[in-house]
């Protein structure tokens, strides 16, 4: 017993203050945005070289790589500007912890993004295709884990039960596939055939429909997991703080991509599906930020 006693007044104190606002604000919402952008264009580079590979020329392939470069370098930037000791970033490669998710994830981003830098060098300079086809096998299989691992960093956050490891790792590869098909329908639009352009719409409706079920299935039934989600999900029904958002990202990013390409298989009109690629892109962000802010609004004391 004195030896409990005197351990317990040995005790360090970690935390006494709560935690009064959002700690993960925009600058996460736009970290994960980006992310599902870069490593979705890739994916969707891979799958056009593997069904349409003659009409991928190598104008296409490094347009596409340069923008999902400015977008991996975009998420790292707001990664970085959301630490709270943004100097230190460094300890992470020379005095690595990789129990850490973030630790994981930040090597793999990094190396992600040096491959990609790269593949940009092969088309500007020397027109590789071989090569730059060969490594973009790779870096597809690395766009995986690190377009996942943010879910893995979510799920790790305690007493935030919206926020679980199956559902946002599913989540996580639809924005993926959603950001990515969408931003490859505005870049191919004068490489790419009707018929090419349809096939991409087809995976940004196919995702919208299937993150918005998702959506919903958390909506309507997420409260009887626990009564922390019940209170959580109350700031997105009826007259919550976040309702009016949490519709407007849902119509933007998924019903109304799903309605215009729905018109366009009738329609034909390119038009029509280069607006539904931009309004997925746009709602992504806000569905993402409601969706990170909600359940830090349920105070932890």
């Amino acid at each position: 017993m004195a030896h409990e006693m005197i351990a317990a007044t040995n005790a360090v104190v970690t935390l006494d203050v709560a935690l009064p606002e959002v700690f993960w604000g925009w600058y996460v919402t736009m970290n994960m945005w980006a992310k599902s952008i870069g490593t979705g264009l890739v994916f969707m580079l891979f799958l056009l070289l593997r069904r349409s590979p003659t009409e991928v020329n190598n104008t296409l392939k490094r347009n596409t790589m340069i923008v999902s470069f400015v977008f991996m370098n975009i998420f790292l930037l707001f990664t970085l500007a959301d630490l709270h000791q943004p100097l230190r970033m460094w300890h992470i490669f020379f005095y690595p912890h990789f129990t850490s998710a973030i630790t994981v994830g930040a090597w793999m981003a990094t190396v992600f993004v040096g491959l990609e830098s790269l593949m940009i060098a092969m088309m500007i300079f020397n027109k590789k295709t071989e090569l730059f086809d060969k490594t973009l096998f790779w870096v597809t299989l690395l766009a995986i884990p690190v377009t996942l691992y943010t879910a893995g960093i979510m799920a790790e956050a305690t007493a935030r039960e919206l926020w679980q490891m199956p559902t946002e790792a599913a989540q996580m590869v639809l924005a993926a596939t959603l950001s990515g098909s969408a931003v490859m329908i505005l870049l191919g639009k004068n490489f790419l055939s009707d018929k090419t352009q349809e096939f991409l719409g087809n995976i940004l409706g196919l995702s919208a429909l299937m993150a918005f079920i998702l959506y919903m299935s958390e909506y309507i039934f997420g409260a009887f997991k626990a009564e922390e989600v019940a209170a959580v999900l109350h700031y997105i029904k009826g007259d919550g703080e976040y309702a009016t958002m949490f519709w407007v990202g849902q119509w933007v990013a998924y019903i109304l991509p799903m309605l215009l390409i729905a018109l366009y298989k009738t329609s034909k009109n390119i038009s029509i599906l280069n607006l539904a690629a931009l309004l997925a892109i746009v709602g992504l962000w806000v569905v993402k930020h409601v969706w990170l802010v909600i359940p830090q609004l349920l105070p932890l004391s």
